[in-house]
């Protein structure tokens, strides 16, 4: 009761407010204020104020289409700039925005483009004038779809914020508007239509709100609009019940003057509480004419059909579905339709199969109690059994029988009748012929049918012949001709394989492979290792007429007297290896355990980083290091430094720093000495320029590992290292100078921290680069790659020293490594391969082609005291394996004089381009 007096209250307020403006002017009674205060609801302050703190969010849409001249264009904008002037606009009460059309939407400014009054004029005088078509209905869709959204400013609609559309046009619109603004006015936009001139008053009737006495507008022209203002000051003021009662509508909220109503979605109609909303059922109220079944939709209703039936082309009647009438049933044989399917079936004599659709033939004689003792025989609904040519079917109509051709005709045969499939024939026992009556036999005589080639007798047998001889003949090995008895076969001659006769006596004779004994009768074998399967691990040697087995050099027969062992040298004498002895063929090496590495003489082992080796460090001074971490880097270096041990003879370092340029620090040959080293670095001085990484490694390639700043020659087989640092993408290409370092034997170790490329630095460092590729995200964490650095330069040492394995005792008489005129130990490898070597490389023992220092060799052999009666055999293992390292020294020195020559051009190059 009491909602409904506030309600009647209000709308006596709001019609108060829209009278004359100076009737609204006389001050009432204080009386009658007081009383009217004490009276009303508490909502009778919002009224009083509302159009201060009003609260709305309204979107002006202007007709810019060519029919609107200049001068009437400037008077829709000063009619605007007059309703900004009593609007409370700013972000918490009114929002305003702008957008007009021709035949494109221009969006001037949105809702939450400006927040104070003057922003909004200013922009509104300086709109331009489009003048192009009129799609009044796209410019009321861009109002709903875009103007209106939470991104472009408006407020949700939870907030109750009043929305308001004031579209001002001066024609016909060139599309449709009836269906879009009813649209727009279904989600509580209030539209106020104002037409100028020539304007449908339906069209701004399809436009405005209802009621449109209030919200449609007409004037004759653009100089009227003028008389407007004062009508939109009361209605845009006046108190949105809406947005200040709790009207509770399900859907929409309609301001009326004074009140509210609810409205409904399309396709909802408003129920008896003028508040809630339910679907319009259209199949209840109007006479739908479905056949079966009538379905709602929102705002229509659509006909459907029971399982089975389909809708008919009126879209109201069904008819059965017929199933089979389409091509896709896929039923080979018969489609039958069923309630709201189809079926497939098969004739007679067939089964459908699993698939439902195609038929097989139903195999009655696949079952394996048919019982047929041939072949079985299908018919439509069932089988007969059937007997293979030459059989009947018993009474039984299941087993077969043999037809006796024989027995039925009694054909006469002499000897045999043989039944066959269809009839018989006569046959005759062995050593006979069947006539030509086909029925009696006769005796072969195979020695007057064929050439039996018999010197003396020919004597059938009863398949063919054999020859024979006279009394005091022997038939001879052709079986054919005769000969005379001989001496081997009147007595017992004793050939253990053959004997031969003579005039008057006999000869024993081997078999091939045999030769015989010095008894003239007993036979052995020639070569009994190639005869039998010896089992001779190495070597098999003939020994009369046996064998026995021998061993490779530096092995030794096992008790089998087949395998060999190998001799283990390490045992049998007293090698002096500090750490590991390993047997290698008749000698040994010495090892050493991880961590170490072999000294000079070969058997004592010291720490790895006590070895030889030629260390650079390449060091990025560009300036995204900065000072600060430059000084960790320093720490990085002397930390390497302090892990190595530092001298002419064991550990050289030297040192490149660059940014834009580089700049050499010290070389390998400025410090002997740690500390000395660990002073320069501390005092080197941060570039903080460029980063030419590329020009860097070229320099460290070119100029840091040669003779001249202190490198040792490649002969000397020091390994070479150089430790690449950087914290980002390099200026120039790293990839050239970088490949050829690896190329030429130097280790590279790539180091990057923060922005350091991944790419860049699999460039630089060695393979595998999980082993030479480190990085850190930033400087707090490079201890740990400290660590790591110092493992893998340790690894290169000990790889280093692996390569260059040799015998630390040949035993105690050969110490020493090998001269050139002292004979060298031959391994179980050269011997195996030997005589492939002296195959594939024949050439070298042709007499012109001796080299010289075969022929040193084997004067020094002479001169040594063991003089050689004999020219010596070239193709001897022990001789191929002296010339073969002899030949390999001599390279050697010649590679080495190369290297060396060549880095003495290197330096006299290098000054020559610096200078």
């Amino acid at each position: 009761m009491e909602k409904m007096l506030v309600s009647c209250f209000l709308l006596i307020l709001g019609q108060i407010l829209l009278l004359p403006a100076e009737a609204r002017e006389r001050p009432p009674s204080r009386s009658i204020s007081r009383g009217r205060h004490t009276r009303t609801h508490p909502q009778t302050a919002l009224l009083e104020s509302s159009c201060g703190n009003k609260r709305a969010d309204l979107v002006f849409i202007i007709d810019s289409s060519r029919s609107v001249n200049t001068q009437d264009y400037e008077k829709v904008k000063e009619f605007i700039v007059d309703i900004l002037q009593f609007l409370d606009i700013g972000p918490d009460v009114t929002r305003v925005g702008l957008l007009q059309y021709g035949s494109t939407i221009k969006n001037e400014f949105s809702l939450k483009t400006f927040k104070r009054k003057s922003e909004v004029e200013r922009a509104v005088k300086r709109m331009r004038h489009l003048s192009t078509g009129t799609m009044t209905g796209l410019a009321i869709q861009y109002a709903l779809n875009i103007a209106f959204s939470e991104a472009e400013g408006a407020r949700p609609l939870r907030e109750n914020v009043l929305r308001v559309i004031m579209i001002v046009t001066d024609g016909r619109p060139q599309d449709s508007v009836a269906e879009v603004a009813a649209k727009a006015r279904d989600t509580g936009i209030l539209i106020f239509a104002i037409g100028v001139g020539q304007v449908d008053f339906n069209t701004l009737k399809a436009i405005g709100s209802e009621p449109h006495e209030d919200h449609v507008f007409l004037v004759a022209n653009f100089s009227q609009m003028e008389s407007l203002t004062s009508v939109f000051q009361n209605k845009l003021c006046m108190v949105h019940m809406c947005s200040i009662l709790e009207h509770n509508c399900a859907h929409f909220c309609i301001n009326t003057p004074g009140s509210y109503v609810c409205r409904c979605k399309q396709g909802y109609i408003l129920n008896s509480d003028q508040t809630t909303c339910r679907i319009q059922d259209l199949c209840a109220v109007e006479d739908h004419g479905c056949e079966q079944l009538c379905v709602n939709v929102l705002g229509s209703f659509v006909c459907q059909c029971y399982s089975g039936y389909i809708l008919a082309e009126d879209g109201r009647r069904c008819v059965a579905v017929d199933y089979c009438a389409s091509e896709n049933h896929g039923c080979e044989h018969e489609c039958v339709n069923a309630d709201g399917s189809y079926f497939c079936r098969c004739p007679k004599g067939f089964a459908l199969n699993p698939d439902e659709k195609t038929c097989t033939k139903i195999d009655h004689c696949a079952s394996p109690n048919h019982g047929c003792q041939h072949e079985c025989v299908n018919t439509d609904d069932s089988y007969s059994c059937r007997c293979l040519k030459g059989f009947i079917l018993n009474p039984d109509k299941r087993t077969c029988r043999r037809i006796n051709y024989c027995a039925l005709n009694k054909p006469g045969c002499e000897h045999e009748c043989v039944n066959t499939e269809e009839g018989h024939y006569c046959r005759c026992r062995r050593g006979y012929t069947l006539d030509p009556n086909g029925k009696t036999c006769s005796r072969v005589d195979h020695c007057a049918e064929q050439d039996h080639g018999c010197e003396q007798l020919c004597l059938n047998t009863e398949e063919s012949f054999v020859c024979q001889c006279s009394e005091g003949f022997l038939i001879n090995e052709d079986l054919k001709t005769c000969s005379q008895l001989d001496s081997c076969a009147l007595g017992d001659h004793g050939c253990e394989h053959s004997c031969v006769s003579s005039e008057d006596s006999f000869v024993c004779r081997c078999f091939e492979g045999y030769i015989l004994r010095e008894d003239g009768k007993t036979c052995r074998r020639k070569d009994v290792c190639q005869a039998v399967d010896h089992g001779c691990e190495h070597i098999c040697v003939n020994s009369d007429d046996s064998y026995i087995c021998k061993c490779l050099e530096g092995f030794r027969l096992t008790e089998d007297g087949k395998r060999c062992r190998r001799k283990d040298v390490c045992k049998s004498t007293h090698h002096g290896c500090e750490h590991i002895c390993v047997n290698r063929g008749s000698s040994y090496i010495c090892k050493c355990s991880e961590g170490f590495i072999l000294a000079e003489d070969g058997r004592r082992c010291k720490r790895c980083t006590e070895g030889p080796i030629d260390l650079v460090f390449v060091i990025d001074g560009s300036k995204s290091l900065g000072e600060e971490n430059f000084e960790i880097v320093k720490q990085f270096v002397t930390g390497i430094i302090d892990s190595l041990a530092i001298s002419p003879k064991t550990a050289r370092v030297g040192l490149l720093q660059y940014s834009t340029q580089v700049r050499t620090e010290f070389t390998l040959r400025n410090f002997g000495s740690a500390k000395d080293m660990k002073k320069a670095v501390a005092h080197m001085k941060y570039m903080g320029k460029g980063s030419m990484t590329g020009l860097a490694l070229r320099h460290m390639f070119e100029r840091s590992f040669t003779q001249v700043e202190g490198a040792r020659p490649l002969s000397a087989r020091v390994p070479r290292v150089a430790i690449v640092f950087t914290d980002g993408r390099a200026q120039d290409d790293v990839s050239e100078w970088a490949s050829k370092a690896k190329a030429n034997g130097i280790t590279m170790y790539a180091v990057g921290v923060g922005k350091a490329i991944e790419e860049e630095l699999q460039e630089i460092a060695s393979e595998p680069t999980d082993k030479h590729l480190f990085y850190a995200e930033d400087f707090s964490t490079m201890g740990e790659i400290n660590e790591k650095l110092k493992k893998g330069i340790c690894e290169a040492l000990e790889d280093s020293d692996g390569s260059q394995d040799s015998p630390a005792g040949e035993l105690p008489k050969r110490v020493h490594q090998p001269t050139e005129s002292e004979p060298v130990t031959i391994n179980i490898q050269d011997l195996l391969s030997c005589s492939n070597f002296a195959v594939q490389h024949r050439y070298l023992f042709e007499e012109n082609n001796l080299s010289r220092s075969t022929q040193k060799l084997f004067h020094s052999t002479k001169s040594s005291g063991s003089p050689l009666e004999e020219k010596p055999d070239q193709c001897k293992c022990e001789n191929l394996i002296m010339f073969q390292n002899l030949a390999n020294e001599e390279v050697r020195k010649l590679t080495q004089r190369l290297e060396e020559m060549t880095q003495r051009m290197e330096a006299l190059e290098n000054r020559l381009r610096y200078r």
